[in-house]
């Protein structure tokens, strides 16, 4: 039996091992025609190679189903390793994440530790603070009930304060009154005081001429007076006077004070300097007193100045 090109055609897209096993059938078949077949055999044979070209149908119906699937598959292969990839390259920073993790995990779990002995040492501060306030409370008590009796000691203390304010004001006035007698007893005094030196200067200047003769001094004049030792400044000098000593001129310069102390020494000796442009060239210097202690006469002595006392004038 003759083959033709459309059933070669077919053949071309039959699988191979399907194409091998139809060409050998064909073979089979055409050689048993050749041998001598039948009608029956042959309409057998047409009913098989159309069967077989129903098989060959449905095959290649499902070849193309194949080939679609194999298709989408192929697609979904290339999705599915384009999403391996990424899956790859996650697992890999999954696997660096990991590590950082188990570092930071590490890190972590050793501040844990160290916080737990922080907390440790701290529990046990706050057991000991606890301890301090309490005693703090204690003492806040202690503190307040001796507040309460400051307070009432401070209110008697003001009762007392304003009693002594009282007795002050009363006092201040009796005091005030005492100042003004005070005053007019020193103004007396003083008064007195004067009077009392004004006739010691006085008995002087009637007893120093004669007294002054044993020394060799002859007074011409003597009394009290004030002298200006410069523009609109003045010294007092108690005993001034001028007389003649072998002839020549001589000054008697002196102090005289109820009771002499050493002060008043040093005072006029100081005031000498400054009368030596007024009263130059010789000077006797003099002192009257009513009293004086050893030192003082030693100490005038020393210096050069004649002491003489009040017994020595004449009343």
């Amino acid at each position: 039996m003759p083959v033709s090109a459309a059933f070669i055609r077919k053949l071309d897209r039959v699988p191979p091992e399907l194409r091998d096993v139809l060409i050998g059938v064909i073979e089979e078949i055409e050689r048993q025609r050749e041998e001598s077949v039948t009608k029956s055999e042959f309409n057998e044979l047409k009913e098989i190679v159309k069967q077989l070209a129903e098989a060959q149908r449905k095959t290649e119906e499902r070849i193309n189903e194949l080939a679609e699937a194999q298709r989408v598959t192929e697609e979904r292969v290339g999705r599915l390793e384009a999403a391996v990839e990424k899956l790859v390259e996650a697992q890999r920073d999954t696997e660096e994440r990991v590590k950082e993790l188990a570092e930071a995990q590490r890190r972590t779990e050793e501040r844990v530790r160290e916080l737990a002995e922080a907390q440790r040492v701290t529990e046990e501060r706050v057991g000991r603070l606890e301890a301090t306030v309490e005693k703090l409370v204690e003492a806040q008590r202690d503190i307040e009930k001796k507040v309460k009796e400051l307070a009432e000691a401070q209110k008697k203390t003001e009762q007392r304060l304003n009693e002594l304010a009282e007795a002050q004001k009363k006092t201040e006035e009796t005091l005030r009154k005492l100042i003004r007698d005070h005053s007019t007893t020193r103004e007396q005094l003083g008064g007195l005081a004067h009077t009392v030196g004004y006739i010691l200067e006085d008995r002087a200047y009637a007893s120093l001429p004669g007294l002054l003769v044993q020394e060799g001094v002859h007074v011409d004049e003597i009394k009290r007076d004030f002298v200006e030792v410069s523009p609109g400044r003045y010294e007092e000098i108690n005993i001034l006077g001028r007389g003649t000593k072998d002839g020549k001129p001589i000054w008697i310069l002196g102090e005289c004070k109820t009771q002499l102390k050493k002060k008043d020494v040093d005072s006029f000796l100081k005031k000498i300097p400054r009368l030596e442009h007024l009263f130059p060239g010789e000077k006797i210097l003099v002192a009257a007193t009513y009293q004086t202690s050893p030192q003082v006469r030693e100490y005038l002595k020393h210096k050069g100045i004649k002491l003489y006392f009040s017994y020595q004038f004449r009343l």
